[in-house]
């Protein structure tokens, strides 16, 4: 529907809704380059980095919760479960991300908005993070995981060229905070079974894989959950001013 001159006109909606796709697809994806150039451009002093882990894994284990080796452990001895670790990283993120916000924005359009705006904040706050506070990834910490994925996949280096890419952003994890947040957007708009149990798998799934493949710590998947809750509070806040623009 458009407005002209006060009259409503009645226009294609399948033009409609293509433009919208097209758009918002543009909007999103200068918010990725954004967000990944601007995260490999502010990659931290090494030191301070490796300091930071050093006090990650201490708080770790005094809260009882360093279960990184642990997790390892459970997957190296199958070479399938370590492919299905890896494949989970990969796989997982931005193929399931740019997916699933063609679907919302094709289909469910309220959804797309909610999530497309938490990622954007989640986001935000996430690169605040990366330059205030550069933690050194538990495969590169030296504390004896194996980096499953780089040693086993070359898709991650596809989907993330070495150039967008901080070594030293491993705090918060974003991998798991975005899962969970396009989990709760399939749930929100899945009218099947099958869907919505996809979307209660995908970060529970996720936050098991960043840690069993050493790219995370468990404080980094607390730190990346809180910032997509975050994120999509800041959301469903925009989401009732639009509702309340669209009455008046």
């Amino acid at each position: 529907m458009l407005e002209i001159q006060g009259r409503v006109t009645r226009v294609d909606p399948r033009l409609g809704r293509a433009g919208f796709v097209l758009w918002q697809a543009g909007l999103v994806a200068l918010g990725v380059f954004v967000y990944f150039r601007v995260r490999g451009l502010t990659e931290g002093s090494v030191d301070l980095a490796n300091e930071h882990a050093r006090d990650i894994v201490r708080l770790e284990r005094s809260l009882g919760i360093n279960v990184e080796a642990g997790l390892q452990d459970l997957v190296a001895p199958s070479g399938s479960l370590q492919t299905f670790a890896n494949w989970i990283y990969v796989w997982g993120h931005w193929p399931v991300i740019i997916v699933t916000m063609l679907w919302l924005a094709w289909r469910h359009r309220v959804e797309f908005l909610r999530l497309r705006d938490a990622m954007m904040v989640s986001g935000a706050l996430g690169l605040v993070v990366f330059m205030s506070y550069p933690v050194t990834p538990p495969r590169l910490a030296g504390l004896g995981l194996a980096d499953t994925v780089t040693q086993q996949s070359e898709a991650y280096r596809v989907l993330q060229p070495p150039a967008f890419v901080n070594q030293y952003a491993a705090m918060p994890s974003l991998h798991s905070g975005w899962d969970l947040l396009v989990g709760m957007a399939i749930i929100s708009a899945a009218s099947t079974l099958a869907l919505k149990v996809v979307g209660f798998a995908m970060p529970v799934l996720m936050a098991f894989a960043v840690v069993a493949t050493a790219n995370h710590y468990i404080v980094d998947v607390v730190a990346g959950v809180a910032l997509a809750l975050v994120g999509h509070a800041v959301a469903l806040w925009l989401e009732r001013r639009r509702a309340a623009r669209s009455v008046v």
